[in-house]
């Protein structure tokens, strides 16, 4: 996919409100709905699948704030490689928020787990609102600090989808 902005019609920046990307989605399925294509020729039909796949994947890209982001530096020509290093800090930080989190589980304080899951949701908005700000400081030209604020929030995502697991495992055992 080349630009999932302009595939759902929207501008290529990060501060792009919930309701506006649905909006625009919505209104490019009523488009693109298989009934609108139901008497058309089989090519037609084809091509009306393969466009509404496609802006089934922009809506995915854009509606999530590390994928949109990681879009961006892909259109300004500096993709995050998976293979870029965090900061050191990040990682010690993020090894020792694991530790406590595995503490915490092993002693079954799901106190400590809630508390550790709404202190990191806290830091990924916070560090939404710095992807946010470093976009528009930069806005044709992609950086360092830039990428570094997209692998924190990548690690933080990470986090996040880890304590999840653990808070609905907690929330299944009577």
């Amino acid at each position: 996919m080349s630009d999932p902005f302009s595939t759902l019609g929207l501008p290529a920046s990060f501060d792009l409100r919930p309701d506006e990307i649905d909006r625009a989605y919505r209104d490019l399925q009523k488009v693109l709905h298989p009934d609108r294509f139901a008497g058309r020729s089989p090519q037609e039909r084809r091509l009306g699948f393969g466009r509404a796949v496609e802006v089934n994947q922009a809506y995915r890209i854009v509606r999530n704030e590390l994928a949109r982001a990681e879009a961006l530096l892909t259109l300004r020509g500096h993709a995050v490689s998976p293979d870029r290093k965090a900061l050191p800090a990040l990682l010690m930080e993020m090894m020792e928020r694991r530790e406590a989190l595995s503490e915490a589980r092993a002693a079954g304080d799901l106190e400590t787990v809630r508390a550790v899951a709404e202190e990191v949701r806290s830091e990924r908005a916070a560090a939404c609102t710095q992807l946010s700000e470093l976009f528009a400081l930069e806005p044709e030209a992609g950086s360092s600090s830039v990428a570094d604020a997209v692998i924190r929030l990548r690690y933080l995502e990470r986090f996040l989808d880890e304590l999840e697991a653990i808070e609905e495992d907690a929330a299944s055992v009577p």
